[in-house]
């Protein structure tokens, strides 16, 4: 592979990050590639947040890879800033060469430089070997989290 090349996505990322998010079994019922209209209103609001960072992995100028890390300052933990990272997705012919744990180390790596005491993330419950690949890279399943799916507005 060539080299890796992490950096903050632009709006011209959306489709190419869209397409790594519809590409697994549960993105392909979620997600919807052909109107990107939603997408790019979120992108301008991720990006014009300080609060949240979205990035790409590319390589050949291909983008194979995309996370998003949010800092979440709080109270608890004396007051303690989170770092949240959602969003982590490889690309098919990139899995299995080790960008995972990159993106994963890249992102724990700003959450230190910016003073969080600690980063947390979610993984759907059925996604077994996401499990295993975050065990492996220190993290531990601590919590148990709900989720409510909320209509939209009318």
């Amino acid at each position: 592979m060539s080299e890796i090349i992490i950096r903050p996505a632009v709006a011209g990322d959306v489709a190419a990050i869209v397409a790594l998010l519809a590409d697994d079994e549960l993105g392909r019922l979620r997600e919807s590639p052909e109107d990107l209209g939603p997408y790019e209103a979120a992108f301008a609001e991720i990006d014009g947040d300080p609060q949240h960072v979205l990035v790409v992995a590319e390589a050949a100028g291909a983008v194979i890879g995309t996370a998003q890390l949010t800092y979440l300052p709080g109270l608890s933990h004396k007051g303690a800033t989170r770092a949240q990272i959602e969003a982590v997705r490889i690309g098919s012919a990139a899995r299995g060469t080790g960008l995972g744990s990159t993106l994963i180390q890249w992102c724990v790596d700003r959450a230190r430089e910016r003073g969080c005491a600690l980063v947390q993330l979610t993984s759907d419950a059925t996604r077994a070997d996401a499990h295993r690949f975050y065990e492996r890279l220190g993290f531990r399943p601590t919590h148990v989290g709900f989720k409510l799916a909320l209509d939209p507005p009318r």
